[in-house]
């Protein structure tokens, strides 16, 4: 995984910085590499025009220190609210060799650009109110704003809001590698876009990741269906949900989707459909991975058609009412893969399955089931993770509210997948899956539905090769 990629904890960061500070470096070295590659930002979205920086007592404080200096001697019109004096000694130092305009608190300030340095990624207590109102009052008097590392107020780990009236940023500069902040709900909400600062931060061992574009490519020159992958879905009461998940399926790279179904109704002519019982359909031995999930339904034959799909050592996908049925008497005697995409709601029911605490921010929730299940679990929502059993964990960008619409989690399962029966590791299947509907959903006009969801599948793959 390359290091633009890792999510560090404030302690994975805190021992990455001291590492290069032993290595050679310095906290103003680093402190300068940090606020000068903010600056870049900054003066992208001034545009020449009136910027304001509040500077905090720490390091975060002495980054914007280091920004204001880069943007005047670029000329840029630039001044310091000071909130605090500095209390680093580096932050100090920061101050010292700033030598525009400092102005305090209770200074009124207008402007183009507010970026916001008052508290970093280091953060754990509630903002205090006058400090809340202090940034609302410089975020309201200018017309953009720029938050640097992560927003005052934020917990860096959790995603939580410290504080209840932070305002909304444009853009979010993220120093040295990206906190758990900058995909985890409240906190990602108000961040706008996302951008990085490298300050030569190395690979750290454990460290989540942010999802990212894969690498996928076209078949080979001797490709044919079944070698492509053969997807098997197991429907229920509602087809029309796994008729989603087929189509999906279908554009993420599987060669066959086969769909299993007791309603001989109208289906796409592309996609299969089979009323043959899937416990004789399932020992077919070309089938790459099993659906079953979408539109299952939560009665006896519901239940069945679960154990039947669990039974099958083949690599699965468990969605929608199968997880709310799902026991670990499913999983208890299976040894192929399967992974689990709950919502909120089904998230709970696995926790009250499998005997899981229910606390916690989304990513140690998800931790707990993924060791407990054995499963991949992919909690999905306007925030994603996905967490594996041997600890691995990997974030999504926060997804679109368009996506708010019934049937897009029957699109996400299909394309899921559709990359295991194509041969992706579970891991790697869940995660390509995941971008491919996020991509599919940046490419809709909105409002769109599950459909046109679907539909922009293809166009997202293309975007991979």
């Amino acid at each position: 995984m390359p290091a633009s990629h890792q999510i560090l904890s404030v302690a994975q960061m805190r021992t990455a910085e001291e590492a290069l500070i032993a290595s050679g470096s310095s906290v103003e070295a680093l402190m300068d590499l940090a606020g000068r590659g903010a600056a870049d930002w900054v003066w992208r979205v001034a545009a020449g025009h009136r910027v304001t920086v509040l500077c905090g007592p720490g390091n975060n404080g002495g980054d914007g220190y280091v920004l204001a200096r880069a943007i005047r001697e670029r000329g840029g019109d630039v001044i310091v609210v000071a909130a605090y004096e500095p209390q680093t000694p580096a932050a100090r130092k920061a101050r010292d060799a700033f030598s525009g305009e400092v102005l305090g608190r209770a200074a009124e300030v207008r402007g183009e650009v507010f970026v916001d340095c008052l508290f970093g990624s280091g953060l754990t207590r509630p903002l205090q109110t006058d400090d809340e109102a202090l940034i609302a009052r410089l975020a309201a008097s200018h017309h953009h704003r720029i938050a640097v590392d992560v927003p005052s107020g934020v917990q860096s780990d959790t995603g939580m809001l410290l504080a209840g009236g932070l305002p909304s940023f444009e853009l979010t500069v993220a120093l040295g590698a990206w906190k758990f902040a900058h995909f985890l709900r409240s906190a990602a909400g108000i961040m706008g876009a996302l951008q990085l600062v490298g300050v030569g931060i190395e690979p750290v061992a454990g460290a989540a990741q942010a999802i990212a574009r894969p690498k996928l490519s076209a078949p080979a020159a001797n490709a044919h269906k079944y070698t492509r992958g053969l997807l098997a879905i197991v429907a229920g009461r509602m087809p029309g949900a796994a008729v989603l998940a087929a189509t999906a399926a279908q554009g993420a790279g599987a060669g066959y989707v086969r769909l299993y179904s007791e309603h001989d109704g109208h289906v796409p002519s592309d996609i299969v459909l089979s009323t043959e019982p899937p416990i004789e359909a399932l020992e077919d031995g070309r089938i790459g991975a099993v659906l079953v999930g979408p539109g299952l339904g939560r009665d006896a034959r519901a239940r069945e058609r679960i154990a039947v799909a669990l039974a099958a050592e083949i690599p699965a996908v468990v969605d929608a009412d199968a997880l709310v049925l799902l026991s670990p008497r499913n999983l208890s005697e299976r040894s192929a893969p399967v992974i689990a995409t709950p919502h909120e709601g089904e998230l709970a029911a696995l926790e009250h399955a499998f005997d899981c605490e229910a606390s916690g921010s989304k990513a140690e929730r998800a931790r707990r089931i993924a060791q407990a299940s054995g499963m991949i679990i992919v909690s999905k929502g306007p925030d994603t993770v996905v967490a594996a059993p041997d600890g691995r964990l990997a974030c999504a960008g926060v997804a679109t509210s368009w996506l708010s619409t019934a049937g897009t989690g029957d699109v996400l399962a299909g394309a899921i997948a559709s990359r295991l029966a194509t041969g992706s590791a579970p891991f790697e299947a869940a995660c390509e899956g995941l971008w491919l509907h996020s991509e599919a959903s940046r490419l809709c006009s909105a409002p769109f539905t599950a459909s046109d969801l679907a539909g922009a599948i293809p166009q997202a793959f293309a975007t991979c090769l």
